[in-house]
């Protein structure tokens, strides 16, 4: 039984409320799915992420609770047991909860860790997939992620893994001609970089850094695999790094910064007096 179970008993009305995991998407408000948003304005409770972006959390309805939960790589602000006992905590007071994560939930976000803690409740639970980082990001830096000049394959990794453990198969990873998206890999970049050159991948295969993606702030970086660890000094969290010969598209193919840099020229000068 777990500790809480007697403290949540107690306090159960006769009706048990309902947790929907929701991906809020890379950062551009307009990337939320219809029903994303329509579950968000219906929230009783909304406890979110720090992936999720200042214009999502401007949309919050006013009457519903919102409580943060960010982490990042060594400064977890709430730690997970303290999340799900969050979720639970107030679906079993009749809430309708949305639990809101950058991109998409069942994505390197945890969201089955947190479903599997509800089960013990028999606490309903809905899941409303986002747009991923990965695929977010790529196409606003103008970047295929999958292309028949290119890359047959993609694979997404983490890298940020459970307890230190590395279970990548690198091998695997150092192969031609396909793209590799590496999540939460800015610290890891010269593990990155020392791993897949050790498995046969070219020092000079082409890379890109996406910051900040689908934003305003938005920044790409590219270089080379060499280059990896000073391209990811110069770059932000949150990042993706992203690996392959598609990476050389960007350059023609980066609508959105084309977009962005056009409507900052047509912005009109300001009057004086």
């Amino acid at each position: 039984m777990h500790p809480s179970d007697t403290l949540y008993a107690l306090s159960t009305p006769s009706k048990i409320g309902k947790v929907i995991l929701v991906g809020a998407g890379p950062g551009d408000p307009d990337l939320l799915t219809v029903k994303a948003m329509r579950l968000i304005q219906q929230a009783d409770v909304i406890i979110y992420d720090r992936l999720v972006s200042g214009e999502i959390i401007a949309l919050f309805p006013p009457h519903c609770q919102s409580i943060f939960v960010g982490k990042e790589a060594g400064n977890h602000c709430v730690p997970q047991q303290q999340i799900n006992d969050l979720l639970v905590k107030h679906a079993l007071a009749g809430k309708q909860v949305i639990r809101l994560k950058g991109g998409d939930p069942f994505i390197f976000g945890r969201g089955g860790e947190e479903l599997e803690a509800l089960l013990p409740f028999n606490i309903p639970f809905e899941v409303v997939p986002g747009i991923t980082a990965a695929s977010g990001c790529a196409a606003y830096a103008g970047i295929p992620l999958t292309h028949r000049d290119h890359a047959q394959s993609v694979q997404f990794i983490t890298g940020h893994l459970k307890q230190g453990q590395d279970q990548i198969d690198w091998l695997s990873l150092a192969r031609a001609k396909h793209t590799l998206v590496f999540y939460m890999g800015l610290n890891q970049s010269s593990a990155i970089r020392h791993k897949l050159s050790a498995y046969g991948m070219s020092l000079a295969t082409p890379i890109a850094i996406v910051e900040r993606g689908t934003t305003s702030q938005q920044r790409v970086l590219t270089g080379e695999l060499a280059q990896i660890e000073t391209l990811a000094k110069q770059a932000a969290s949150p990042a993706l790094i992203i690996i392959g010969s598609v990476t050389l598209l960007s350059q023609q193919l980066n609508w959105f910064k084309q977009q962005t840099d056009s409507i900052n020229i047509e912005q009109p000068l300001q009057c004086c007096g």
